[in-house]
């Protein structure tokens, strides 16, 4: 392909604790999924791995090169300081964890987009990006380099001029790994790619609060209630997709991206409440509104100024207070867990991307179910 571009991929920093180690190894397969998809379309002139990790160069495709990590790092200048030693003039970036549901015909079209465009950037979510396609790469010398890749794509429009063309929202575009309560999702849900599926099959966590989950989407007597960031298009999709009834709290959207969480601006309706009346009460209001609750977590932890370590926000994702080491966090997690309806804890990306992929998996589950009626129906 003329000007196709090299895929560049960022894996790295998720060690530590138990938990953030076993996150780590399904990124790694995630990245090395992703290298392996894209490179066989022929679409891309090669691609980089930059990583801590140096064991990752025996496993890499053909046509893929380790970068690997020297110093501090920074996200904008360490992708900087690649598109300029190498020249790169058209480039496609993810993280390891970003889209594990593209397949290779999807990046092959994000490959031919900026291959045949002059002036753009590409994203998966202008917002909130985890993968970037950008054409000239030296547009990346006239913006304010970002500690994280969300800002990416809006920084390339407003400060480097460039033509903002963002992908259609779909599961595949939209979830993203970034704890693994993610794992459980997609292991319930099927449509990782080999390395990852693999991966997976030894990966236990509890998954019959997503099972419950499924069943709420599609029964129409049932009541479903979503807090957290919550975008207008999800709720958009829920209103469209569903056959439940929905209640939404959006709370804190773009908290992260503009430093609420850090600087103590955040605030949540949610967690007023949940200050005044405790955390087993809360769950048990809570359970008169809805069949079924996803609750991110992370604005409530923020309003409230729980400092809880990332280790910790894991363990709540995957419903395990007992493996949980700051009060509060443990107290919440428990309270959840026991509360007489439900309820799925997370990150953004529970109420983002993983609960459209959750709604596509409960009516391929429903499709199946009324398949197998009809056919014992004599």
């Amino acid at each position: 392909m003329p000007d196709a571009p090299v895929l560049i991929v960022f894996f790295g920093g998720m060690r530590g604790s138990e938990i953030e180690a076993l996150l780590g190894r399904a990124l790694r397969e995630a990245a090395l999924d992703l290298l392996e998809e894209a490179l066989a379309t022929g679409a891309f002139a090669g691609a980089v791995l930059a990583t801590d990790d140096a064991s990752l160069a025996a496993e890499l495709p053909a046509g893929a090169e380790l970068d690997l990590d020297d110093g501090p790092f920074h996200f904008g200048s360490r992708l900087g300081d690649l598109v300029r030693s190498r020249r790169i003039a058209r480039a496609v970036y993810a993280g390891a964890g970003g889209t594990p549901l593209l397949r290779g015909s999807d990046l092959a079209a994000v490959a031919r987009q900026v291959a045949e465009g002059e002036g753009i950037v590409v994203s998966n979510n202008y917002f909130s990006a985890d993968l970037v396609a950008f054409t000239p790469g030296d547009a990346l010398a006239r913006i304010e380099l970002p500690g994280g890749d969300n800002l990416l794509p809006r920084l390339l429009h407003d400060q480097a001029g460039l033509e903002s063309l963002p992908l259609p929202r779909s599961s595949a575009t939209q979830f993203n790994i970034d704890s693994p309560a993610d794992l459980a999702m997609l292991k319930l849900a099927g449509g990782a790619g080999p390395r990852l599926t693999r991966f997976l099959d030894t990966f236990e966590a509890r998954l019959e609060p997503y099972r419950r989950l499924l069943a709420c989407l599609v029964d129409p007597s049932a009541e479903l209630l979503v807090a957290g960031r919550v975008g207008s298009q999800v709720w958009a999709y829920l209103e469209r997709e569903t056959a439940c009834r929905v209640r939404v709290y959006s709370e804190e959207r773009g908290m992260q991206a503009a430093g609420r969480d850090v600087s103590g601006a955040a605030r949540s309706l949610l967690a007023f409440h949940l200050r005044e009346v405790g955390c087993r009460r809360f769950f048990d209001e809570l359970a008169q509104l809805a069949d079924v609750a996803c609750i991110d977590t992370r604005p409530l932890l923020a309003h409230l100024g729980v400092a809880a370590s990332r280790a910790d926000r894991f363990w709540s994702d995957l419903g395990c207070p007992e493996r949980i080491d700051e009060p509060f966090l443990r107290e919440l997690t428990a309270a959840a867990r026991d509360a007489p309806v439900p309820v799925l804890l997370g990150g953004h990306s529970l109420v983002a991307g993983g609960l459209l992929l959750l709604i596509e998996a409960a009516w391929r589950d429903e499709d199946r179910r009324m398949q197998q009626h009809t056919s014992n129906t004599p």
